[in-house]
């Protein structure tokens, strides 16, 4: 053990500012869709303790994302989409809907950026992490709407012989969490005590549930609640960025230590439609142009 402090300190290197690298930046592909993101939400930059850049994908509807019927033009859109990512140095690019699992290949094939679309992507840890009997609740806005991506899910994370184990729970009854569907502010105060006791309502009769994944982007705001009511852990957008991104910052209790320059912030507002130029503003099905 002494050996191994011993070895830390002499990797320890003193830099100057010159000679230390950039800190990491996200990249998120963003749906059309014009909406004021809560606090938690992967569209609100002060979720994340790292610089953040966004950019829409004009006529890449919550619709058209979750049927995956793509047209060429949207492919298009979603093609320069990712090549501004590339262009702004981004460490890695991840999307704001769960249903971005059907862009996980597009966007995979034009970058050579580690790209975690979707949250869905951890399940495949999740099930071979727990007991070959126990199960997952995946949370989602409405239990319907994830039946549509469920055979790209099984595609990419073969979990069709495990499909049994996962547990869907639709968050559409909550009081208040109809605003996601109607692209209205969420008042996450009223909505927390509906979705924490669907949880525990859900929980009370289901013994073999070990975990919880939130597939929705607009449910990590509940997620620290949900950790302290069920005691279980619980994954989600958020989580599923912070594992990516940790590969690119500086461990600051051991290693070589001091290499990266820190992000001091703040974060830079986005509203639909920055980053487009005007005649792909003039394609956004969704933006509140008053």
């Amino acid at each position: 053990m002494l050996g191994c402090l011993q070895g830390n300190s002499e990797l320890a290197v003193k830099m100057d500012e010159r000679q230390k690298r950039k800190p990491p930046v996200l990249g998120v592909i963003r749906l059309d869709y014009d909406y004021p993101p809560a606090l938690g939400d992967i569209d609100h930059p002060d979720t994340f303790d790292f610089d953040v850049v966004y950019r829409a994908v004009p006529g890449l509807t919550f619709e058209i994302c979750q049927s995956g019927e793509i047209s060429e033009e949207v492919w298009e859109h979603c093609k320069k989409a990712v090549k501004f990512l590339n262009e702004k140095k981004v460490s890695g690019i991840t999307g704001d809907c769960g249903f971005m699992l059907n862009i996980q290949d597009f966007v995979r094939n034009h970058t050579d950026k580690p790209v975690f679309m979707s949250c869905l992507g951890q399940l495949h840890s999740m099930i071979h992490s727990i007991n070959s009997d126990a199960e997952i609740a995946v949370f989602t806005a409405n239990s319907k709407s994830l039946e549509a991506v469920e055979s790209e899910l099984d595609r990419l994370s073969g979990l069709r012989e495990h499909s049994h184990r996962l547990q869907i729970v639709g968050c559409e009854n909550v009081p208040g969490f109809e605003a996601v569907a109607q692209g209205r502010r969420v008042d996450c105060e009223k909505v927390q005590p509906g979705v924490i006791e669907l949880a525990k309502e859900f929980l009370r009769d289901r013994p073999k549930v070990e975990c919880i994944l939130l597939e929705c982007t607009e449910l990590p705001p509940y997620a620290d609640a949900l950790r302290y009511e069920t005691g279980l852990p619980v994954y989600d957008s958020v989580t599923n960025c912070n594992t990516f991104m940790r590969g690119y910052l500086d461990n600051r209790n051991f290693g070589l230590g001091d290499w990266q320059k820190p992000w001091v912030g703040p974060h830079k507002a986005y509203h639909l439609g920055e980053n487009l130029s005007d005649p792909e503003k003039d394609d956004l099905i969704n933006l509140d142009r008053e």
